[in-house]
């Protein structure tokens, strides 16, 4: 485990990347929009419509004259065409810009195995062997060629993608290193977890980062 350590971290250092990455992430996504994210709507002809407001719990925001409008999740862009749409029944080809006032720090999360566990902001593009080298690095419990990296893909599911950091750092090859997106965790775990499903629900996600867990 020690040698497994020690490569690791000149992997990391040296930038070791292959310009081939695995379909699963996307390198430089796109903002999605959050709950208590706070947005300001600008009307380019029609400034008395010009308002900001909160996105609820329940991810809908309340609009002048048009109501309420589901919001989370979505990229600016998206946002902007709802709303187009929805003020398009009272205004003619409305011109519509929008500005996160209030938004989610970017940060993902490591657990499991490793010597910091925690939440850690996700400041510049990090790699799936980074974010364990800034988490402390593995534990010599730490299963390495079974890493679990959970990836929220809708409101209720979740994507698991497995990353075999053991066979990355005995190949010198970090081809397979994923990108992190904003919101992923990392799981280092201590046995095989062979049984996983590719998609799960999002609220299972706790039984898999409980400290109980073997």
């Amino acid at each position: 485990m020690k040698n497994v350590k020690v490569a690791l971290l000149i992997l990391v250092l040296t930038g070791a990347l292959s310009a081939q990455e695995p379909s699963f992430q996307e390198k430089h996504p796109r903002y999605r929009i959050h709950i208590s994210d706070v947005i300001a709507f600008n009307f380019s002809f029609t400034p008395q419509f010009n308002q900001s407001v909160t996105v609820q719990p329940d991810g809908y925001i309340t609009l002048r004259d048009v109501g309420d409008i589901q919001v989370l999740d979505k990229t600016a862009p998206e946002v902007i065409e709802t709303v187009r749409k929805a003020y398009g029944r009272i205004l003619n080809d409305p011109a519509i810009s929008i500005e996160l006032k209030e938004f989610e720090r970017p940060y993902f999360v490591v657990g499991g195995e490793v010597a910091h566990p925690g939440k850690f902001d996700l400041r510049s593009d990090t790699t799936v062997m980074q974010a364990v080298t800034l988490a402390g690095g593995l534990s010599d419990r730490a299963k390495s060629s079974q890493l679990l990296v959970f990836r929220r893909v809708s409101q209720d599911t979740v994507e698991v993608k497995k990353v075999d950091i053991k066979r990355m750092v005995h190949n010198q090859d970090l081809s397979e290193d994923l990108h992190l997106q904003p919101g992923d965790m990392i799981l280092v775990p201590r046995t095989n977890m062979s049984k996983i499903s590719r998609f799960i629900p999002y609220p299972s996600m706790g039984m898999y980062f409980s400290p109980a867990i073997p």
